[in-house]
């Protein structure tokens, strides 16, 4: 029988068989040949962090509400994007055949059945590894455009993860005109320069927000994306943000926020906020224009287009080691190859 990985608790992920159900009408079969995991939210929850796990969401009154939620979290299937092959499809699907590679969201999972409208066919000049980058490439994106990333600003990027390291090259692409990347992870740095920022700091041997001023000119960067969901950075991104300037905190932070104090140079700096810049988050700062579907067909002409690099940013293991890595946070893949993308 087939192999799939789920969290039967927190911290705890297993493989487990399964049966794919009968096929319907409008539904393919896909055979996976590799499937992204993700970091940020999906960890919150893994970890049993999410505050949304003991609380519920009103959508009308948009708070959090003291309330269980509406159905328990856990056994939870884990995964993000996946890519794969069509194996069969029923009766009534019109648009895929068998042996069409196709992509969309998926979990970790050797086969899965799908509504033929769920999943999209993969361009031939895109990697497997660039289309599990859509998600992350579509965070980043949104990350850029809240903030209004433009011609010859200045920019930090907190945090070089797949979203960090691919938001630096969208930075490059809106036309900034400097770009610095913020990680404690040297390898995330060096990627980040061979990505296009002008200069690399790590957050645990440097001031970092005092270094990105001195380093333009006392000024401050004009636009920073806070994307590690560290509390710690977001005060840094604070500290290095001109006055008047915009921070775009990307992450799901939870837990107590150690290391961030508004009383300081939030204060002072009448800096702007863009909170959640979140894909899902509709309608956006330019709707009708932009809307989750431009997003997405934007993310995936960027890389197959290979105005996005994805070199580097995607390592794999064995699925039968997944459980160990999801467990231990590493990164994960088989031939049904999952990759771990670190986004914190």
């Amino acid at each position: 029988m087939p192999l799939e990985l789920v969290a039967l608790a927190p911290r705890q992920a297993v493989l487990r068989e399964y049966e794919e159900p009968p096929l319907g009408p409008d539904q393919v079969r896909i055979r996976t040949q590799f499937s992204a995991e993700k970091h940020g939210t999906s960890l919150t929850v893994f970890t049993g962090q999410a505050g949304f796990l003991h609380k519920r969401w009103d959508p009308e009154l948009q708070l959090f509400v003291e309330a269980p939620p509406e159905r328990p979290p856990f056994p939870m299937p884990l995964g993000n994007m996946s890519v794969g092959v069509v194996v069969e499809t029923g009766p009534a699907a019109q648009r895929l055949r068998p042996g069409d590679r196709v992509f969309g969201y998926w979990p970790i999972r050797e086969t899965v059945t799908l509504r033929e409208d769920r999943v999209w066919l993969a361009p031939a000049d895109a990697s497997d590894e660039a289309l599990v980058c859509v998600d992350p490439a579509g965070v980043a994106l949104m990350a850029v455009r809240e903030g209004r990333v433009g011609v010859g600003d200045r920019v930090a990027v907190f945090g070089l993860g797949a979203i960090g390291l691919l938001a630096v090259q969208l930075c490059r692409l809106a036309g900034a005109m400097w770009v610095a990347g913020v990680d404690p992870v040297p390898e995330r740095r060096r990627l980040a320069e061979r990505f296009g920022a002008d200069v690399t700091l790590d957050p645990l041997a440097t001031d970092v927000g005092r270094e990105i001023k001195l380093q333009t000119g006392k000024a401050g960067v004009d636009v920073a994306l806070e994307i590690s969901g560290v509390y710690p950075a977001l005060h840094q991104a604070i500290r290095a943000t001109c006055y008047g300037g915009t921070v775009v905190p990307v992450s799901y932070y939870h837990g107590r926020p150690d290391g961030l104090d508004l009383g300081d140079e939030w204060h002072f700096n009448r800096q702007i906020m863009v909170s959640g810049a979140r894909v899902e988050s509709e309608p956006y700062r330019d709707h009708p224009r932009w809307t989750r579907n431009r997003v997405f067909h934007t993310t995936v002409e960027l890389l197959s287009r290979g105005k996005l690099q994805v070199e580097g940013l995607v390592q794999t293991v064995p699925l039968a080691e997944a459980p160990a890595a999801r467990s231990e946070e590493r990164r994960v893949g088989k031939e049904c190859r999952s990759r771990w993308s670190p986004y914190h």
